[in-house]
């Protein structure tokens, strides 16, 4: 274990009038045999924030924060990144996120007891070189369990917000919650409705992209199984789990509305899979308003911002993923022209290859066929005539500039948008774009308009 701290932790240890720990993601890491791209240590000692704040400057911590009430602070060295915690005993009152009191303690068993779950409560001495094991978490591990410190009914009852954290850290590590986890969480999954959104958006994105913490395949899919399964989705995603025993047409479709969905993220890269999951949210509002999934990409687009505001999402995800839903079905039964395509692909060109992942793993979650879909070579194909062809895909790219219209006669509030039509013109007719053909062109649209 000590082989894979940085040298500057093992420095400050030795400074330590006290010992030092690493504790929570580092050790339940090197147990399990896996590495994080980019770690983050968490440690902490049975002494105060002054105190490690003292011995952390000496050997040269850059402090970037401290929050003395819970005894926490926040450091660098390097390009390392460190969170230390005085040990500490917390009380909670049910439903509330954060702890009503804290008691500072230097008794190691009591601030294990505080933390979540038993693989995360395992400690590493670092000047001594050894684990501690207070509540029995490095057998869990070795059995690939996942076990409240407490019983399940009290730690999440605590906590809500430990409702995803269960979803994310079994998703990332393939740990399985034991039953009695499992059936606590479940018990108490209506307490998700009390933690913020912005924690309920970070976990949710933590646990989309779970396979990426540890290259663990398909993680991402377990951990959004896992939160449907315990009710938790219910709450934060009514919209998409309205799909559930939704059935589709068995000719097209193998599994029901919700789990199409959740294939549909397993299958997609990691840059579309909010799209992917809410695609098809549109569905079961379209079935039971109308009794068939007749637009329901317009539907969704307009569902999913709604959902992506609650949980307040950037709006530039909120937007890109609205488009990408809308945009989801065009071109579904390969009847589009090939003239449409094109002027679909320079419109579109940001998301383009976004929505052609999309596409695929919509395809792909159909009928778990991994072969490149249909739509997706028909405009791969398409898009490469393009490229070959010089078709211009933005403005930038088109051989005439606002300025040089207004000089030939046409009325400045018109460039933009004789500007556009002369980009979609050219998506067709690519030899198009050379100057003076494009300014007879742009003299032709400003009559015509």
């Amino acid at each position: 274990m000590r082989e894979i701290l940085p040298q500057s932790l093992i420095d400050l240890a030795a400074e330590c009038s006290f010992p030092l720990y690493v504790v929570g993601g580092t050790c339940r890491e090197f147990i399990l045999g896996v590495r994080a791209l980019q770690p983050d240590y968490d440690i902490c000692a049975p002494a105060s924030a002054d105190e490690l704040i003292e011995a952390a400057e000496k050997c040269g911590f850059e402090i970037c924060g401290v929050f003395k009430n819970t005894g926490t602070v926040k450091m660098r060295f390097g390009g390392d990144s460190f969170e230390f915690s005085s040990f500490r005993s917390d009380k909670y009152v049910r439903g509330v996120h954060r702890p009503v009191r804290i008691y500072f303690t230097d008794d190691i068993m009591l601030d294990a007891k505080r933390r979540d779950f038993k693989c995360n409560a395992v400690y590493y001495d670092i000047s001594a070189g050894q684990f501690v094991d207070p509540l029995g978490g490095i057998p869990d591990l070795k059995a690939g369990v996942m076990d409240t410190v407490a019983p399940a009914a009290k730690v999440f009852g605590e906590d809500g917000l430990r409702l995803l954290r269960v979803c994310r850290i079994a998703a990332q590590t393939g740990l399985k919650p034991t039953e009695e986890c499992f059936e606590g969480a479940k018990a108490n999954a209506a307490l998700i409705r009390d933690i913020a959104p912005e924690r309920i958006y970070a976990e949710l994105n933590a646990i989309l992209h779970a396979d990426e913490k540890y290259g663990l395949k398909y993680g991402h899919y377990n951990g959004l199984k896992l939160a449907c399964e315990l009710g938790v989705a219910d709450y934060i995603l009514p919209e998409l789990t309205a799909g559930r025993g939704m059935s589709q047409r068995q000719d097209f479709h193998a599994h029901d509305v919700l789990e199409h969905s959740l294939r549909c993220v397993m299958y997609s890269a990691g840059d579309i899979r909010l799209a992917a999951m809410l695609h098809d949210v549109g569905k079961p509002y379209c079935k039971v308003t109308s009794g068939a999934f007749y637009k329901h990409e317009e539907e969704g687009e307009r569902i999913a911002r709604e959902v992506l505001c609650r949980l307040k999402a950037p709006k530039r995800v909120t937007e890109e993923t609205a488009r990408l839903i809308a945009l989801h079905m065009y071109d579904y039964d390969l009847a589009a022209r090939e003239t449409k395509v094109r002027r679909m692909i320079v419109a579109n060109k940001d998301i383009f290859f976004k929505l052609m992942e999309l596409k695929q793993a919509d395809f792909s979650a159909c009928r778990d066929d991994l072969s490149e879909a249909p739509a997706v070579k028909k405009w791969r194909e398409i898009y490469q005539e393009m490229v070959k062809e010089k078709v211009p895909f933005n403005l930038r790219e088109l051989n005439v500039k606002g300025d040089a219209l207004i000089a030939e006669g046409i009325p400045a509030a018109r460039t933009g948008e004789i500007l556009h039509r002369l980009l979609m013109e050219c998506a067709v007719v690519p030899s198009l774009n050379e100057r003076s053909k494009l300014i007879s062109a742009a003299k032709r649209i400003n009559r015509e308009l």
